[in-house]
């Protein structure tokens, strides 16, 4: 087993970065080489924009290349939770950033040529209980009406030509969800926004931020660049060190650990008798799984596992386990079967579970996908980008605040606590 990201290790490696030291000045200095990062920097270089990417470890090394592989349309929560949280009208907005991100992703990928397994699949919200099949019910009722017509209920009997086993009990379909190969998309997306111009450094951690007279001079652990704007595109992995220059996000994002397996190559057999309809699946329960298959057969198998803010290989091993289980529950077929990889990461979560983005601090920021990153932050990305160059009708999150969260310091020493009140709702349901 390679306790390693099935993305990481099937994407050949970036090969753009600048090498020698951060040095010089450019109009817009971008912290963080994900997906938000280097669609800020792509939009900005073609822009004529002179734009520099500093990342602290490599190109996709953070959540964009630690993720499940889903790009799910629809909001993380209930529509109708939603609209009581937000209002109707950025619940609607919100919603339609979504769809428009997926979209976007896919001219991209063809704007670029980035070879990256990019497909409609369509993304399956399955009841995990009998007691849940009226509240999913509900909600595809509210969607279909209100904002998604391109969704479908799926009853029980309708599910046997889409996931096996019988473990669920209704599901929702929304047709305009993707998949795509993360660690592909991430490589192409940095080599695009290099070969437009963006000078991007790996291994530069961004150690300090200073006001200049004309804007901000940023030290890096390979040098010192300045920079007229600043654009924070880090989410989990910034801002959780005491004193880290992107402390103002340090209060406001709780790392939460997410856990993946990837088993070997499935059979033809296999496939049929796990994912036939072979799209993304989400369960329904709070402390629920996620899957789908791999470009190659693999079953990709993720969830929260454990609630720890924690992911080194012990604690992916000991997550690794707990996910094999539940993988064996839902498919018992796949009982004893090889794991060929099993990883973790980090997933930026905001109290709320709604997505930010706006201006504070000096920088401009976009970041908080609370496990919904992949499909949104590619618009949000260049929605930064447009910021950065005085543009503000762009960002669909404008308007929402963004509090500090009560007794947290960073450090979130109430996950435990969250994880025990989830698994007993997952109980009582």
């Amino acid at each position: 087993m390679k306790y390693m990201s099935y993305w990481h290790d099937t994407a050949a490696p970036f090969a753009a970065a600048r090498q020698g030291p951060v040095e010089g000045k450019v109009d817009v200095a971008i912290i963080g080489a994900g997906f938000t990062g280097l669609n800020a920097a792509r939009k900005l270089a073609r822009e004529g924009v002179s734009v520099a990417v500093l990342e602290a470890d490599h190109v996709g090394a953070g959540g964009s290349g630690r993720n499940g592989g889903h790009l799910n349309n629809g909001v993380a929560h209930g529509y109708a939770d939603a609209k009581a949280h937000l209002g109707a009208e950025q619940a609607h907005r919100l919603y339609h950033a979504y769809d428009r991100s997926i979209d976007m992703i896919e001219d991209v990928i063809r704007e670029e040529a980035i070879d990256c397994d990019f497909r409609r699949s369509g993304k399956l919200k399955l009841a995990s209980k009998p007691s849940h099949v009226d509240g999913l019910k509900a909600n595809f009722d509210l969607i279909h009406r209100e904002v998604d017509p391109d969704t479908r209920w799926l009853s029980k009997s309708d599910l046997a030509g889409e996931v096996g086993g019988d473990a669920f009990h209704g599901g929702m379909l929304y047709e305009k969800s993707a998949m795509m190969h993360m660690g592909k998309y991430v490589q192409g997306l940095g080599t695009a926004a290099a070969r437009h111009g963006a000078q991007i450094w790996e291994n530069a951690a961004v150690t300090a931020r200073d006001k200049t007279a004309t804007g901000w001079r940023l030290t890096t652990t390979k040098g010192t660049i300045e920079a007229g704007r600043v654009i924070a595109a880090t989410g989990a992995y910034g801002g959780r060190v005491k004193g880290s220059p992107l402390g103002y996000f340090r209060r406001r994002i709780i790392s939460v650990g997410s856990f993946i397996i990837a088993t070997r190559p499935l059979t033809p057999e296999e496939t049929k008798q796990t994912v036939p309809g072979n799209r993304t699946y989400v369960t329904s329960m709070n402390i629920g799984n996620y899957f789908r298959l791999s470009p190659d057969n693999r079953l990709i198998f993720g969830g929260r596992a454990r609630f720890s803010a924690t992911s080194d290989q012990q604690s992916d091993a000991k997550s690794g386990e707990i996910l094999r289980a539940s993988m064996e529950r839902l498919f018992p077929h796949l009982k004893d079967i090889q794991i060929d990889y099993c990883w973790g990461g980090l997933v930026g979560m905001t109290q709320d579970r709604y997505p930010r983005a706006g201006e504070a601090d000096g920088m401009i920021y976009g970041m908080g996908y609370s496990g919904h990153g992949a499909q949104m932050s590619t618009l949000l990305g260049q929605s930064l980008a447009d910021l950065a160059m005085g543009r503000t009708d762009t960002n669909p999150l404008t308007g929402m605040d963004w509090p500090t969260i009560p007794m947290h310091s960073g450090k979130p020493w109430f996950l435990p606590l969250v994880g025990m009140y989830f698994g007993l709702k997952d109980r009582l349901s």
